[in-house]
C-alpha cells in the first residue's frame, strides 16, 4: 500500500518509518525545506532510540522517501495521514488547528480521485466533522472520506509502541475507509493486536480521555507522596501495593516532579476547553492540571528547604533536563519551572542531560551546561536528579561526594530510593519518603 503522511514531526516521522517497516511505500511531506533536506541526508530532527537506523534502512530499501511537493505525489495514492502539530493555543489552551486545516485546504485543491484523509494528529472532538465541511466546499462527497486514527506513542519508546501497540483505534462512518485502514494495519494481525473501530467522534475522544487519565494518575500518586512524607510512609511501597491490584495496575504510579512533554499538558488543557465549549464540567481533570502546575513550584521549594531554606549564591547541580529519559524534548519539562525558581532564589545552576542540552540552552540560556554528571557535581552544594536517565542510576557516589562542596542529594525520581546513599556519606531526600 502507498500512503502520504503530511508532517515530519514526532508523530509523522515515527509513523512514517514504522509503516515503511511494515512494507508499505511511504512518502513523508513537509513544507520545511531545510527539514526535508536534512532527512534526505539522514539527519534526524528528533532523538528517538533506533529511529535513525530505521529511517536509513527503509530509505535504502526504497520504501520511505521525503518531499516538499504534495501536488506531485498525491496522484499515486488514495490514503493521506495528517500528522502536523496541534500545539496549545496561546491564551486559552485550545488546540491550535491551523496546520491541520491548512493541510486540508491544500488537499481540497489537489484531490481528483477518491482519497481517505486521516487525522493522526491529536485533535479535539468535532474536528473530523469540520474537515468534512471544509472539503465539501470544493469536492464532491464521493471523492473523499475522513477518518481518525489517533496515536498512542510514548517518547523514548515510540517505535516499540507503534510496532507492538496495545490497540489500534479507527474512527470513521465509512466502510470503505475502514477497510483501507484495516489493510494498512494488517501486518499487526500477526501479533493479534486489538483493532477498535468506532465513530469519528468517539475516536477523537478516546485519545484525549486516555492522556487525561494517565496525567491524573501521575498527579494522584504525587499527592500521595506528599501525604507519605507527612505520615512517615514510603510512596514507592504504596505504589507497589496499589499496582498489584489488577484494577489499577503499576504503570504511571511513579512519584516525581510532575508531568510534562508534548502531550499531557496540552491535551488536558484542550480537553477542558472542549468541555467548557460544550457546557460540561471535568472537575477531576481540572484539579489534576492545577495540582501538576503547583507540583513544580513545590519541588523548587523542596530543594530550597533541603539546602537549609536559603540557596543564595549556592551551586545546585541538576542531572536531567528533558521531561523524561530517551528524548531530547524539553516541552513543558519540570526543569523549565524548577530551575528558574531556583535562580530567582539566588542559586547558580550547573546542569547535564545526555540528549537535551541543545534544546535546553534555547530555553534556559543562563545556566552552566556540563560535559557529564560528575562535572556538574563539582563544587555543588546540592545535587538534584530531575530526570531518570539510566546513566544516573549507577553513579559512583563516592566520586560524586568527593567533588561536591556539600554531600546533599535531592532525588526527585527516587532512583536511589531503595539503595543507601547515606552509606556514601550523603544526606538523602527523595519523594514521598519518611524522614530519617
Amino acid at each position: 500500500m502507498k500512503l502520504v503522511i503530511i508532517g515530519t514531526g514526532y508523530v509523522g516521522l515515527v509513523s512514517g518509518v514504522c509503516f515503511a517497516e511494515f512494507g508499505h511505500d511511504v512518502i513523508c511531506v513537509d513544507k520545511d525545506e531545510d527539514k526535508i533536506s536534512k532527512l534526505e541526508q539522514g539527519i534526524i530532527p528528533i532523538f528517538e532510540p533506533g529511529l535513525d537506523k530505521m529511517v536509513a534502512d527503509n530509505v535504502t530499501a526504497g520504501r520511505l522517501c521525503f518531499s516538499t511537493n504534495l501536488k506531485k505525489i498525491l496522484a499515486d495514492t488514495n490514503l493521506v495521514l495528517i500528522a502536523v502539530g496541534t500545539p496549545a493555543r496561546r491564551g486559552d489552551g485550545h488546540a491550535d488547528l491551523k496546520y491541520v486545516f491548512d493541510a486540508v485546504e491544500e488537499l481540497s485543491q489537489l484531490i481528483t480521485d477518491y482519497t481517505v484523509i486521516v487525522t493522526k494528529s491529536t485533535v479535539p472532538v468535532g474536528t473530523g466533522s469540520k474537515i468534512k465541511e471544509q472539503l465539501l466546499k470544493t469536492l464532491d462527497r464521493s471523492l473523499f472520506d475522513v477518518a481518525s486514527n489517533p496515536e498512542f506513542l510514548r517518547e523514548g519508546s515510540a517505535i516499540e509502541d507503534f510496532m507492538r501497540p496495545n490497540r489500534v483505534v479507527i474512527g470513521t462512518d465509512s466502510d470503505r475507509a475502514s477497510s483501507i485502514l484495516k489493510e494498512l494495519y494488517r501486518p499487526l494481525s500477526l501479533n493479534n493486536t486489538p483493532l477498535l473501530t468506532t465513530t469519528l467522534e468517539t475516536a477523537e475522544v478516546i485519545k484525549y480521555a486516555a492522556n487525561a487519565f494517565l496525567a491524573t494518575k501521575i498527579t494522584f500518586i504525587n499527592e500521595m507522596a506528599d501525604l507519605c512524607e507527612k505520615v512517615g510512609a514510603d510512596v514507592q511501597e504504596v505504589s507497589k501495593g496499589m499496582g498489584m491490584d489488577n484494577r489499577i495496575g503499576p504503570k504511571f504510579l511513579h512519584a516525581g516532579p510532575g508531568y510534562g512533554g508534548s502531550c499531557f499538558p496540552k491535551d488536558t488543557k484542550a480537553l477542558l476547553q472542549t468541555a467548557e465549549e460544550y457546557g460540561t464540567s471535568l472537575q477531576i481533570i481540572s484539579a489534576a492540571v492545577k495540582a501538576n502546575s503547583d507540583r513544580k513550584e513545590h519541588m523548587a521549594k523542596k530543594i530550597i528547604t533541603a539546602c537549609g531554606g536559603d540557596v543564595s549564591d549556592k551551586v545546585i547541580a541538576i542531572l536531567g533536563l528533558t521531561f523524561k529519559p530517551n528524548t531530547d524534548d524539553m516541552r513543558d519539562s519540570p526543569a523549565l519551572d524548577i530551575i528558574p525558581a531556583l535562580q530567582k532564589a539566588g542559586a547558580k545552576i550547573q546542569a547535564f542531560d545526555p540528549e537535551g542540552m541543545l534544546e535546553a540552552a534555547k530555553l534556559l540560556p543562563d545556566i552552566q551546561y556540563c560535559d557529564g554528571p560528575y562535572v556538574a557535581a563539582e563544587g555543588a552544594d546540592c545535587l538534584v536528579i530531575l530526570t531518570e536517565w539510566n546513566l544516573f542510576r549507577a553513579l559512583d557516589l563516592n566520586r560524586v561526594k568527593s567533588s561536591m562542596k556539600t554531600p546533599l542529594l535531592v532525588d526527585l525520581r527516587n532512583i536511589y530510593g531503595h539503595s543507601s546513599p547515606e552509606g556514601a556519606g550523603f544526606s538523602y531526600i527523595g519523594i514521598g519518603k519518611p524522614t530519617k
